[in-house]
């Protein structure tokens, strides 16, 4: 592995056996034909069973269309992308120049399949039981703050209820920032509450899912104030 790529390694809290399965996790098809579309294929398949597996054992009254709703609140494109963006996985992504000089490092689709190769490789070089305490050490607090009171319900409604539970003003959500191209743009947001003045900033490939994460935030926020959401 080059310098960058042992750095992630011990960000990740990984350390794998055969470096080079790493590197090509890492590796988009833009950059190379060794790249991490199969691995991205196994650990998509490894991520939905785990997850299926703990919600299984958390939510044991919750039927079958209940528990795939969570789970689709938990493991889609945007979530995974918002995960990699916390680890800042783009900086150390393999690209081609194509992708590089258009953005590729922050597309979702981009980073939310590097997030799954990386499952795909751990699975490959250290096994099911690596992987599956990596992925739920990864979605921890997402799966914390799952229930089944607001699985239906999305990040900036459930916030605005609450406020109006409390007689508060409403979130005020700002446009901090707006970058890319027409067809490829990437946006960052504020969330601004009355309650103890509190801002958490989102982002998303839109407007809307960038609110919708600053939302997500600002409940997390919220709750580790010990504030019941």
């Amino acid at each position: 592995m080059t310098g960058k790529q042992e750095e992630l390694a011990r960000k990740l809290g990984i350390r794998f056996n055969d470096p080079q399965i790493f590197k090509r996790a890492l590796t988009h098809r833009s950059a190379d034909s060794q790249n991490n579309e199969r691995l991205e294929f196994l650990g998509d398949s490894v991520l939905g069973f785990v997850i299926a597996e703990c919600l299984y054992e958390k939510f044991k009254d919750a039927d079958e269309g209940v528990l795939s709703r969570l789970r689709a609140t938990l493991v889609n494109q945007s979530s995974l992308a918002q995960l990699a963006r916390q680890l800042c996985l783009g900086d150390y992504l393999i690209l081609g120049s194509g992708e590089l000089k258009s953005g590729g490092y922050r597309r979702d689709s981009i980073l939310s399949d590097a997030v799954e190769a990386i499952m795909g490789a751990i699975l490959k070089d250290q096994g099911m039981d690596a992987a599956r305490i990596w992925i739920l050490d990864l979605f921890s607090d997402s799966i914390k703050r799952l229930s089944l009171d607001n699985w239906k319900k999305d990040p900036k409604t459930r916030l605005q209820e609450f406020m109006q539970g409390r007689g508060l003003e409403l979130p005020i959500y700002t446009l901090l920032s707006q970058d890319g191209q027409p067809h490829d743009q990437f946006f960052r947001i504020e969330c601004r509450v009355q309650l103890m003045s509190l801002t958490a900033e989102g982002d998303g490939s839109s407007r809307k899912k960038a609110e919708q994460q600053a939302a997500e935030n600002m409940l997390a926020k919220l709750e580790e104030t010990g504030i019941k959401v």
